[in-house]
């Protein structure tokens, strides 16, 4: 049984963004890693043929039972759908297209949502950008726990359960910390995924639409690649902030273990932040990383002094500029 745990475990700091001042000293010391800031083309094929085998996939379970509808949404949709979530990452900064056609991302991130079945892609955009530019930063930073997550899930069992329901606490979070109105963008996302979910449930049926709304829900509470939401930034040594991970599932991930990599240069894509630690290996190789996500969930349930207060919150200084 875990001891109970309050807000000021908390670790508050008054600093600024450590990732500006080591990207600022990178970028130095080695000016040809700006070379690397351009879209990945790749990431364009990808995402479609992901796309696609969703689809087959929402076929071939039509017909099947229930007992395996769940199997395979578990086994096999989970890992296609957590994917592409880290695709929509991606997009979120430019990685598809480029900067000069921002909109081209905002439309293939909509497309890339549509196998997920819960419209997303418009939303999490603005709220990363705020991620990155305020990381940790108090009523900002949605990807910090609510005080009630830190209250109550503290201990063993608890935070079990935490871990299964992580994507509905990322999913309405957001409206109790940093609600925004909502965009344009956002009610075609909507209009646009309900469209597509509907269309599966008339000419597929309720089966593949269930296939597919598990396959995002089981991929993103326990499983394995679901490691990285606790990974990237919970305080497992006191003191270090980020947390890179360079273990075999970053093939799937586009990368996004390369963590402490991925904040110095948001504007890299996935593929190429493992040549940023080769390039400047002296910054990164010394950093606490994790070789295993299933290592750290499995930590994070057990360590009776880890709970989603385990994280760092910066009171923010001067005017902030949000999304």
């Amino acid at each position: 049984m875990g001891s109970r745990v309050s807000r000021e475990d908390f670790e508050w700091v008054y600093t600024d963004q450590p990732h500006a001042d080591r990207r600022r000293e990178i970028l130095a010391k080695y000016p040809e890693i700006k070379s690397l800031m351009k879209p990945d083309p790749n990431l364009i094929w990808i995402i479609i043929m992901m796309f696609l085998t969703q689809l087959a996939a929402f076929y071939i379970v039509k017909d099947l039972d229930w007992k395996w509808v769940i199997f395979g949404a578990y086994v096999f949709g989970s890992c296609i759908n957590h994917s592409m979530t880290l695709a929509i990452h991606e997009i979120s900064h430019n990685a598809a297209f480029g900067n000069c056609k921002a909109m081209w991302n905002r439309w293939f991130g909509m497309f890339a949502n549509l196998p997920i079945g819960i419209p997303y892609s418009i939303s999490f955009k603005r709220y990363h950008m705020d991620h990155h530019r305020y990381l940790g930063a108090d009523g900002v930073d949605v990807d910090i726990p609510t005080d009630f997550e830190g209250w109550f899930f503290c201990t063993t069992f608890r935070k079990f359960i935490w871990v299964i329901l992580q994507p509905l606490f990322y999913a309405f979070r957001p409206l109790f910390i940093n609600p925004k109105p909502i965009t344009y963008l956002e009610v075609i996302n909507i209009g646009a995924q309900v469209t597509f979910d509907i269309l599966i449930y008339y000419f597929l049926g309720v089966k593949s639409l269930v296939y597919m709304l598990a396959a995002s829900l089981l991929g993103l509470g326990l499983h394995p690649i679901s490691g990285h939401f606790i990974a990237e930034h919970y305080m497992f040594l006191k003191g270090h902030e980020t947390y890179s991970y360079y273990g075999p599932l970053n093939l799937f991930t586009f990368n996004v273990g390369y963590h402490n990599e991925h904040h110095d240069f948001p504007n890299i894509p996935g593929k190429s932040l493992p040549l940023v630690r080769k390039i400047a290996a002296e910054y990164y190789d010394n950093l606490p990383h994790y070789n295993s996500w299933i290592k750290v969930l499995y930590d994070f349930v057990m360590d009776d002094t880890i709970s989603p207060y385990s994280r760092m919150k910066r009171h923010q200084k001067g005017e902030m500029v949000l999304e």
